[in-house]
């Protein structure tokens, strides 16, 4: 380039990528962003992901209510669901959001933007593949945030009509009357939640002995057992196999007693997890390693090549699960921009990281869960307080659910809190902040909440953790 070569080239425009970007503008870089995808910027979040989903289950939200209108005094006659609407107000919340990463925030922040495939020649040389041929990229330093892809089974391969996974879903032109869903994850109890309440026929089948299965046990058993009351939960359950009919598909399954059993549905979602995407970058010019597709960092997210990081779904951290959230990636990408600024950071705490599940009741957490603080030799002590013991709660006519304080016994510190229940993916970034800033249980209990709201109901559990709890 004719202005010399950039500090930084970020590979991927998702939430780590560009977030990393804008913040390496702001600390004084010259900055790059290399971008693949002819949807735009924003990665799988923005463009078939989080997003997409949320601007969903909102419809799915506003439906619900509006079917119960009467109770709230409210005369809604006529309740119908136009799905090509719903589905144009989705795009056009991408798009919006989209373009506006390109068109504000990295112009505004002086970020170049190249729009082809990028793949590496060497630790210092992008090489981007466009539409007018191909773009050589100096840099001092290069960002890889590639993300992940949905991930398929043996002979599930998705077909965008009657088996898909997350991201022909969000493309369908017409609403499935029936829909299997294999996975009880975030992602598959999110789409099985917005399609039950539009009024499809949902069953979820998953592997493991419960939904939501890397949630507190008892948050997760809550979920489960209020979400059977819209849809068939098969936990314990082994898929043997997919037939596709003329009606659409037949998954065949052994249920967790053993037993065989098949469902036939118009749809079938396959959600079983997300694999790095790497390809095309030609890693191998480079020392950077990879372990089962994934690129491997230290603490400090650098790879094994200096001037060469990565950052979000793409990596794994010395062989340690690693979290693939949208807001995990843009935190490490802002510490590796900080850090290459000249900034002292602190690696990311992974156990303050917090998990938000949009189905309906909401399902959120952060820190330590009631098990894992034991397995760690943590004596705990732990309070419950229950949303429908709450004026709020009762006034939005939503209710159900508990909010978890788990505490350690000897200091009070809270390892971690956990909640199902009306927009608990809000109410724990109270808990988010508790756990930063190492509060105790009595700290947050003395903390005086507005009434009526919410947010009571995390400080009535942290009196529950002493058996003070005024309104249990």
């Amino acid at each position: 380039m004719a202005n010399g070569e950039f500090d930084v080239t970020v590979i991927g425009s998702g939430p780590g990528g560009y977030v990393a970007a804008v913040r390496a503008a702001q600390m004084g870089l010259r900055t790059a962003v290399v971008e693949r995808d002819p949807a735009g910027c924003g990665g799988t979040c923005l463009l078939r992901g989080c997003i997409p989903t949320k601007a969903l289950l909102h419809t799915a939200d506003l439906f619900e209510d509006l079917q119960h209108g009467k109770e709230y005094g409210i005369v809604a006659e006529g309740i119908g669901l136009d799905f090509t609407a719903l589905m144009s107000r989705k795009a056009r919340i991408v798009s919006r959001l989209s373009k506006g990463i390109e068109t504000y925030l990295f112009k505004k922040n002086k970020i170049t933007l190249f729009k082809g495939q990028g793949r590496l020649e060497g630790p210092r040389t992008v090489i981007v593949k466009g539409e007018g041929g191909e773009t050589k990229v100096a840099t001092k330093n290069v960002m890889i945030a590639t993300g992940s892809k949905p991930r398929s089974l043996p002979g599930m391969a998705p077909d965008g009509t009657a088996i898909v996974t997350s991201d022909e879903i969000l493309e369908l032109k017409q609403m499935p009357r029936s829909l299997v869903v294999i996975g009880a994850g975030a992602v598959g109890i999110e789409f099985a939640s917005i399609f039950a309440r539009f009024g499809a026929a949902v069953n979820v089948i998953e592997l493991l002995p419960r939904v939501l299965p890397l949630e507190d046990e008892e948050i997760s058993a809550e979920a489960g057992k209020l979400l059977a009351k819209s849809m068939g939960i098969h936990t314990g359950a082994k898929t043997e196999g997919v037939l596709k009919t003329s009606q659409g598909v037949e998954v065949a399954f052994r249920s967790g007693s053993g037993e065989a059993r098949s469902i036939t549905a118009q749809m079938l979602l396959v959600a079983v997890g997300r694999a790095p995407v790497t390809d095309g970058l030609n890693l191998e010019s480079t020392k950077v390693q990879i372990e089962k597709g994934y690129v491997k960092v230290n603490p400090l997210m650098e790879t094994a090549q200096p001037g060469i990081y990565a950052i979000g779904d793409v990596v794994t951290i010395e062989g340690r699960p690693h979290p693939m959230l949208a807001h995990v990636a843009s935190f490490e990408g802002i510490g590796v921009a900080e850090r290459l600024a000249g900034k002292k950071t602190e690696p990311l705490n992974y156990d303050q990281v917090p998990s938000a599940t949009y189905c309906n009741p909401e399902v959120a957490g952060v820190g330590l869960t009631e098990e894992e603080a034991k397995k760690r030799g943590h004596d705990v002590k732990v309070g419950r307080f229950n949303f429908g013991n709450l004026a709020k709660p009762r006034i939005i006519g939503h209710d159900a659910g508990f909010v978890k304080v788990v505490a350690e016994a000897k200091y009070d510190e809270v390892l971690g809190v956990h909640m199902i229940g009306p927009h608990a993916t809000d109410l724990i970034a109270e808990a988010c902040v508790a756990l930063r800033l190492e509060s105790t249980a009595e700290e947050i209990s003395r903390t005086i909440h507005a009434h009526p709201t919410l947010p009571e109901t995390l400080m009535q559990a942290a009196e529950a953790v002493y058996g003070h709890a005024i309104d249990a």
